[in-house]
């Protein structure tokens, strides 16, 4: 499904690894770990497509538009931006080739699924951060995408979000998805997923979490 070749990416003529080789199949689920500015967001963009790497190639057995759903950081959006989170959800199904009652009916049904329904009329800087990122779940629960990309998902959720967050990824493996998933929480991964990928200066390593863990000298920097 997914298909790095000698791929390294990074700021222009400063790759931030080792060519990375790495072959994920249909339905994977990896967690991406490693220390702050390692490179992980990085990657992402790059298997997204937003950004080019620097080296090597990347094949993905799926169309690059609509095929890839990335989930951004709450950082990079501008929460002053004049948009309702009804707007922001529904984003999620622009290319749906649902017709306009099925689509609303997904969308009542998503928000609802996501603990949203009262809030859909709040604009975004009206919401908390848990509230913002359950929104942003919930935008990528209505693509159709086969390739998931979450950076960070786990950010501001609470107990109930982050139960939230988990059945949702445990259903799209079962649909058959690939996900990729960068967490700070090693731990708390190694609960939900088995296999992950250490992305470091020396190198890159992909193997199942619970032996990356056990290598404390690796993972010492991993916040």
């Amino acid at each position: 499904m997914i298909h790095c070749h000698n791929l390294q990416w990074g700021p222009a003529g400063h790759a931030l690894t080792p060519p990375l080789n790495l072959h994920l199949a249909r339905a994977s689920l990896t967690g991406l770990i490693g220390s702050n500015g390692c490179g992980k967001s990085s990657l992402l963009k790059v298997l997204a497509g937003i950004a080019k790497p620097l080296r090597g190639q990347v094949e993905l057995a799926v169309p690059r538009l609509g095929g890839v759903a990335y989930l951004v950081q709450q950082q990079a959006l501008d929460r002053q931006f004049p948009i309702k989170l009804n707007d922001l959800v529904s984003a999620g199904l622009w290319r749906s080739r649902l017709n306009r009652q099925q689509r609303q009916a997904r969308l009542e049904h998503t928000l609802a699924d996501w603990g949203l329904s009262d809030l859909r009329q709040h604009n975004l800087q009206a919401l908390s951060g848990g509230e913002l990122q359950r929104a942003l779940l919930a935008r990528l629960s209505l693509t159709d995408a086969q390739i998931l990309l979450l950076d960070e998902p786990e950010a501001a959720l609470d107990e109930q979000g982050l139960a939230l967050l988990w059945q949702h990824i445990q259903t799209w493996q079962a649909q058959g998805r690939t996900q990729i998933i960068v967490s700070h929480s090693v731990n708390h991964m190694s609960q939900h997923l088995d296999n992950a990928l250490l992305v470091s200066r020396s190198g890159c390593i992909a193997a199942p979490i619970c032996e990356l863990i056990g290598q404390r000298s690796a993972l010492e920097q991993v916040a």
